[in-house]
């Protein structure tokens, strides 16, 4: 696969957190390639550096030792100004608890982002009312959070995350809080912007039905990538989910 096939390189990352006196490796040398337009889901058992890796390659987090390109971009050479502008243009986010702001209806949710690109009223106001009929909820633009089941919530965080055409969509947990259900309308939701919009969907996830809608998942543990598996090479069936 070229290089123009890749849109998250990182390269020898290694993350280090003080707690306290006492250093905590969080990663420990990852070397990952992300290719554009495939569902990657990070997996592992809590304290693995799963959520620090998802952190490094959606540009939340610079490594204390290694490199991460986003498109192209090495992010340890940036300032964070720079790294904002990089992350409001390139890259939606989804997150488990939705992160939607309760005083503000879906519509206005939808619009911030675009507010903060400097996108004109207008053009934003038409562009959110498409995105939450795209999701269907063409006809909740005016209910706030507190008004909306917890599905209709991520289904207004995907809205969101989509403001900006970004290339790129971290969803960190997305089914974490939502019934078997609506989570399983979520991940099919996500394929869908996936196959239907050519974006890169990285998730980090618990959720072994997240697996039916991956290309690739990335196995952690101790800070470290333990194993990568293709879909393919992933055994699925009611209930038991296993690796060939």
């Amino acid at each position: 696969m070229s290089s123009t096939d890749v849109i998250v390189s990182a390269r020898g990352v290694k993350r280090l957190y003080m707690m306290g006196a006492e250093q905590v490796w969080a990663l420990g040398g990852v070397d990952l390639d992300v290719h554009r337009g495939e569902y990657l889901s990070i997996m592992g058992p809590s304290g693995s550096g799963k959520s620090t890796l998802f952190n490094m390659v959606g540009g939340l987090d610079k490594p204390t030792e290694g490199t991460v390109t986003i498109d192209g971009i090495n992010i340890g050479t940036m300032d964070p100004q720079q790294v904002a502008f990089l992350r409001c243009r390139k890259i939606g986010y989804i997150f488990q608890t939705f992160n939607l702001i309760i005083v503000m209806t879906a519509m206005e949710n939808v619009m911030l982002p675009m507010t903060f690109a400097g996108v004109p009223d207008k053009e934003a106001e038409e562009k959110a009312y498409y995105l939450l009929e795209m999701v269907g909820l063409g006809d909740r633009c005016d209910h706030r959070p507190d008004e909306l089941s917890g599905g209709q919530q991520q289904r207004v965080a995907i809205a969101r995350s989509l403001a900006n055409e970004p290339k790129i969509i971290l969803a960190d947990e997305p089914t974490g809080n939502l019934d078997l259900h609506t989570g399983e309308e979520i991940i099919r939701m996500l394929e869908e912007l996936k196959n239907n919009l050519g974006v890169t969907i990285i998730t980090a996830t618990h959720d072994h039905k997240m697996l039916a809608a991956s290309n690739r998942v990335v196995y952690l543990e101790d800070g470290k990538i333990v194993d990568v598996k293709d879909r393919s090479e992933l055994e699925i069936s009611f209930g038991v989910i296993g690796k060939k």
